[in-house]
């Protein structure tokens, strides 16, 4: 008999524990360890040809290594109008800018939308960790919205995202706890903006740069059930939907590790900073302290560490985390 989703283990509530848990116990100092750069790629290479199981963890910093950067020269292609108009300097920070109309809010958001995540990243990073893992038993938990694991052929059942999904509306009423695709309402809404749709059907920069900073007020988005607004399905308060998808993915994750437990297992984080460390680094660093056979592994720009006591079994590679992956892959001078 299927267990009724409640039911599930709560992977998510479960990393949290295990991530306070780090909090208390690793106060002492940090390391970035004793092996050097070459050293360390070796031995992280010995650990993925050898361990039973690989958890990836993901932040944003692989989703920026791979190219999806919010400012600079992508940030101003795409919101020329908005820089103007209200001094935004980032992708990020313009969306909690208070618009003065949902017509000119939602114009921001469906270009962010679509430029995060119906576009594929500039570099082939996600692919080339697929490549890492594929014929290891792996699963992948992150704070990234931004579907790269699945576009780049990560196995969705494999795949835990924590705080939500930029391809995914909720609706403002509490009640409804349902999610709702929004890839046709994106496309839709870049088209009212006056972006050139292109032969393969992704949309550009008109030659004449005539773009518009509004949808129409019937474009505005609005939940097919019950007729509220809609908003962005990203956690940010506890109106956020864990809606079933999510919560079979958190069960997945609980149960991934359950299995792997005790075993010989390395924990991957890739790009993840302090913003919300509680739900994979603190975590990561209490499950290799809890299991011996375990090896934790941090790539990461500038923030490659780990404590003190659980030295002898970490790696920190600091740098680009595309040039990292991509030295894993090679071997003999050439790639698996």
């Amino acid at each position: 008999m299927n267990r009724n989703s409640t039911e599930l283990p709560n992977g998510y509530m479960e990393t949290i524990r295990k991530g306070i848990g780090g909090v208390r116990r690793f106060r002492g100092g940090m390391t970035p360890g004793t092996l050097s750069r070459e050293e360390s790629i070796a031995r992280l290479k010995a650990e993925l040809a050898t361990t039973d199981a690989v958890v990836i963890g993901a932040g944003a910093g692989l989703s920026t290594a791979a190219g999806f950067i919010y400012t600079g020269e992508r940030f101003e292609k795409w919101f020329p109008d908005f820089i103007r108009a209200y001094g935004i300097r980032d992708m990020y920070s313009g969306g909690f800018y208070p618009y003065p109309s949902k017509e000119i809010f939602w114009a921001y958001w469906a270009r962010y939308i679509y430029i995060n995540r119906y576009l594929d990243p500039p570099k082939p990073v996600y692919e080339d960790l697929l490549s890492l893992v594929r014929n290891r038993e792996y699963f992948v938990i992150t704070t990234n919205v931004d579907h790269c694991f699945q576009k780049a052929g990560f196995d969705k059942s494999r795949l835990f995202y924590t705080q939500g999904d930029y391809g995914l509306f909720q609706s403002t009423d509490p009640r409804n706890r349902k999610t709702y695709d929004n890839e046709e309402w994106v496309l839709q809404a870049m088209q009212a903006q006056g972006f050139q749709k292109n032969a393969d059907g992704s949309f550009g920069m008109p030659e004449d740069g005539d773009i518009r900073m509004e949808i129409p007020s019937g474009l505005i988005p609005k939940c097919p059930d019950d007729g509220s607004d809609l908003t962005m399905n990203l956690r940010s308060d506890d109106s956020f939907v864990e809606d079933e998808g999510w919560k079979k993915a958190s069960a997945a994750y609980s149960q991934f590790l359950k299995t792997y437990g005790g075993r010989r297992v390395l924990f991957l984080e890739i790009g993840v900073g302090m913003n919300t460390p509680v739900i994979i680094k603190y975590p990561f660093w209490q499950m290799t302290h809890d299991n011996p056979r375990a090896v934790y592994a941090c790539l990461n720009y500038g923030e490659a560490y780990a404590p003190e006591q659980i030295a002898r079994q970490s790696v920190c590679i600091d740098g680009d985390s595309a040039e990292a992956i991509s030295l894993l892959l090679q071997t003999g001078g050439k790639r698996f």
